[in-house]
């Protein structure tokens, strides 16, 4: 297993919490700063990604964000769309301001919901050196089309009860971030809740919780970062399951091919099959590649 380092860095005034993998060799290599999707903490995989990065010689940079994992903020569960870009944001400004990796590389890697949090933010930051989108988010309609009429309205009438809440001083109201099908869930899809919850390390206590300020679902609908596909300058790798019951691939497909650098690889998987197995070792290798063609260790600074 790569050693690992516990840090925090400041984002609004708060401290996200986060672990930051040097590989071997002392020399300062490119870095890679991750983040999970939807309600999710980083210990929920990240850390199997970011030890194949590390053993291949990146630096990874992993955290949580506010109000969830280990990070601040309160209350707890709130998942803003906003916060999280911020977040990113300040991740990005961390490890730039790092001496022991190569601050002037700098690569984002999502998965899920941050895997279009990072087409939104490559598309705003020309100095990232790539991009790896991962079974990404990245059409808010599409998602929600995927979703059964009834959930959808279930969950509307959380979200609007937990804004009025939010609006008059109230506690937040939460809704599950996985269930059944049939229940009052954001992912609720056959493959959502075993699959996601089978995600939650068991070998330690984890500061998880499976469900999340049921605002969020007004915000969802809205959020489309596949759009900013065409204004991102960085090679960018797709990683797309074609099972997808959460993001859908044939929309993420269409965003993907307007990247100028884009590059697109399709797995017969569903959206939570390639955090584990035989899925992620085929996964992992093809972000591997990428990594050393788009952003090679031999050619740093």
């Amino acid at each position: 297993m790569a050693p690992r380092l516990d840090i925090a860095f400041p984002s609004q005034g708060l401290d996200c919490s986060a672990w930051l993998y040097l590989p071997e060799g002392g020399r300062p290599a490119p870095v890679i700063v991750m983040a999970h999707g939807l309600g999710s903490v980083r210990g929920m995989r990240l850390d199997a990604f970011a030890e194949r990065f590390c053993a291949a010689g990146y630096a990874c940079l992993v955290f949580d964000y506010r109000h969830f994992g280990d990070s601040e903020g309160h209350p707890r569960q709130l998942l803003d769309i906003k916060k999280q870009l911020q977040d990113w944001k300040a991740a990005i400004a961390y490890a730039r301001s790092r001496s022991d990796v190569d601050s002037r590389r700098v690569i984002i890697w999502g998965t899920s919901f941050s895997g279009g949090h990072v087409l939104s933010i490559a598309a705003d930051d020309p100095k990232l050196v790539a991009v790896i989108s991962q079974c990404p988010f990245t059409d808010g309609l599409a998602s929600s089309l995927a979703t059964p009429p009834l959930t959808s309205l279930k969950v509307t009438a959380l979200a609007l009860r937990d804004q009025f809440s939010a609006w008059t001083g109230g506690k937040p109201v939460m809704v599950a971030s996985a269930g059944k099908p049939g229940s009052t869930a954001l992912m609720a899809a056959p493959d959502c809740e075993a699959g996601y919850l089978g995600l939650v390390p068991e070998r330690k206590p984890t500061t998880f919780q499976n469900r999340v300020a049921a605002r969020i679902a007004l915000q969802i609908t809205g959020y489309y970062p596949g759009k900013r596909t065409p204004q991102i300058t960085a090679p960018v790798l797709f990683c797309v399951c074609a099972e997808d019951s959460v993001a859908p691939a044939k929309q993420t497909l269409a965003h993907a091919k307007r990247a100028p650098k884009g590059e697109v690889k399709v797995y017969q998987d569903g959206h939570f099959d390639i955090y584990v197995g035989q899925p992620f070792e085929h996964v992992v290798r093809d972000q591997l590649a990428f990594l050393e063609r788009a952003v090679p260790l031999n050619q740093g600074h």
